[in-house]
């Protein structure tokens, strides 16, 4: 049963003032609803009910309880004059629309809702399109669906590895891939061949390689060549890369070409999963996380490497509207003075910290991996954790960063959400 809430205005008839649709007064306050009137439609069809207000309308679409602005509305219309379909581009000057519009007449069919404006102009809406684009139907909403896991979460779903000629030529092995890779923040290619060009060549399936001052493709042992604890035979704590990046890095890939001694597995922690058992826990904790800004700085005086780059943003970044976790901004080698938090706050952030660095530190969250020629793997350096264990031995890596627009954009282009 669909209810719609139809003016008498709508069957033709006028005020008083001689005037059409007289019922959206100019003065202030909301505006009430009218007479409401049900119609049956179709059975499978949503129940759907209106109301007018000052400066909005309010839209019930099933379960959904849409506000739209007015102004809202108007931008966003996808006529002819004001979106281009051909380019997906909006064509309308949103600085045109009158910031005090109001619709002259409002219409609701089963599946359309329908908006006369001043200027005559009729703005048509899907009701489908309007409960999975206003800001309601997007706080139900998931940006980027994921499975958080722990060690045995993730052994036990037996993720399979994608076969390097699969992954190179076919959209089917490719889709996989991004698949495990969307879902679980890591994925790994076998039978690659042992070169740094050849994990090049496996990097450019699904993104633009992202040049950094560590250059395109990175290559390095144990040398000491760059300023960095990465470049030895120490462990490595779990970490996040780039924190010192305004935006960090968003997809690491690593390739062990060769290993001669012991040691040197790599750790891989779900930060997510971390950050979730946080905020059942304490969501104080997530919520300071989530708010305080912290700088993480990188300095490099290392032979012929100079750089001194520094990044500024939250250990954990949510969207606003949802409350979705996207990034986790964790490094506690590179985090750099805390000067951004006052007196009253520091002592909670390190509670926090600490509450989050527990989580991350908890041995059933941690899977370790053995990194072998011909194995490739990539990490969501937005929410996946990596570290290493001391190795002994001449140990040889290449691997580099992608550019995660561009990642995200394949998986897109393949029909997965991302």
């Amino acid at each position: 049963m669909w209810c719609q809430r139809l003016a008498w205005l709508l069957r033709g008839r006028r005020g008083s003032t001689g005037r059409r649709w007289p019922w959206l007064p100019w003065g202030p306050g909301p505006v009430l609803a009218v007479p409401a009137h049900c119609h049956s439609t179709a059975p499978a069809s949503p129940c759907c009910a209106w109301q007018l207000h000052q400066d909005h309308l309010e839209l019930r679409y099933g379960s959904t309880v849409m506000r739209l602005d007015f102004v809202w509305l108007r931008d966003h219309c996808r006529s002819a004059s004001c979106y281009n379909a051909k380019t997906n581009q909006r064509s309308l000057d949103t600085a045109s629309v009158d910031l005090a519009i109001q619709p002259q007449a409002v219409r609701v069919d089963e599946t359309t809702l329908f908006l006369t404006w001043p200027d005559g102009h009729v703005t048509r809406y899907g009701l489908e399109w309007l409960a999975r684009n206003s800001y309601e139907g997007q706080k139900q909403q998931v940006m980027h669906p994921r499975i958080l896991w722990n060690a045995e979460i993730y052994q036990q779903a037996q993720v399979p590895s994608i076969d390097c000629r699969s992954f190179l030529e076919t959209d089917e092995g490719l889709k996989e891939f991004l698949q495990n890779f969307l879902l679980y923040g890591i994925a790994f290619v076998e039978n690659v061949t042992p070169t740094k060009e050849d994990t090049e060549i496996l990097a450019k399936r699904i993104s633009i390689i992202r040049e950094t001052i560590y250059g395109r493709m990175w290559y390095f042992t144990s040398d000491f060549s760059r300023g960095d604890t990465a470049y030895t035979k120490l462990a490595l704590d779990r970490h996040t890369d780039t924190t010192y990046f305004q935006e960090p890095c968003g997809i690491q890939v690593f390739h062990c070409l060769k290993h001669e001694g012991t040691g040197g597995r790599t750790l891989l922690v779900d930060g997510f999963h971390a950050a979730e058992q946080v905020l059942r826990q304490a969501p104080e904790h997530f919520e300071l996380l989530a708010k305080v800004p912290l700088k993480h700085e990188y300095v490099e005086n290392v032979g012929g490497c100079h750089n001194h780059m520094i990044g500024v943003g939250p250990v954990l970044n949510v969207y606003p509207w949802n409350n979705e976790l996207y990034l986790i901004r964790y490094n506690n080698y590179d985090r750099a003075v805390i000067n951004t938090v006052p007196h009253d706050v520091v002592r909670r952030w390190y509670r926090a910290h600490r509450a989050l660095t527990a989580e991350l530190r908890r041995p059933h969250n941690e899977l370790w991996v053995k990194l072998k020629p011909g194995k490739v793997l990539f990490v969501d350096n937005w929410r996946v954790l990596h570290g290493r264990e001391a190795f002994t031995g001449y140990r040889q890596l290449c691997g580099c960063y992608l550019t995660r627009d561009d990642v995200l954009n394949t998986a897109r282009l393949l029909g997965l959400q991302a």
